[in-house]
């Protein structure tokens, strides 16, 4: 079954949310599968705003978080709890926006390209923390409390699923 995302034309964000999110819910709501689930958030963030790089590292359970399914070029395979934007909103438990990169103390440079971040922790339905959603973009400070809000959102609707 093919899937299609209607995304407004328009360049205010959260407007492009309020209609995007709930495409999403609807899309990942008959789906167990988390892969899948994962896969298809990726590709739809992606395809809606154009970010340089969107996907999620999970909780391996082995004091790093492992590469989960994403859009957008390579990518570090293994994070440390302890390291990067995505390790310290993994320890932190709380959603980090980065507006320059270049500034993150112990930022892990996947790529150069990358300029600014937002990380979001991702739970599963006990409340405990199992992953990470991580959006790059190749612009400075593209991220705000707009992408924040919406995001959480998301994964909360997520998080009943994992």
């Amino acid at each position: 079954m093919a899937e299609n995302l209607y995304i407004p034309e328009t360049t205010e964000r959260a407007k492009i949310y309020e209609v995007v999110i709930p495409q999403i819910e609807a899309l990942i709501s008959s789906e167990t599968d988390l892969i899948a689930n994962l896969a298809n958030i990726s590709a739809a963030l992606k395809q809606a705003f154009g970010f340089y790089w969107v996907g999620f590292y999970m909780d391996n359970q082995a004091g790093e978080l492992l590469l989960g399914p994403f859009q957008g070029p390579i990518a570090c395979t293994r994070i440390r709890y302890d390291r990067g934007v995505c390790g310290h909103s993994f320890s932190s438990k709380q959603t980090v926006i980065v507006p320059n990169v270049d500034e993150f103390p112990g930022h892990i440079a996947c790529s150069s390209a990358s300029k600014s971040e937002i990380v979001v922790p991702m739970f599963n339905p006990k409340g405990e923390i199992c992953g990470v959603l991580d959006v790059d973009s190749d612009l400075l400070n593209d991220f705000s409390e707009v992408d924040k809000i919406w995001l959480e959102k998301l994964l909360k609707a997520l998080g009943t699923k994992i």
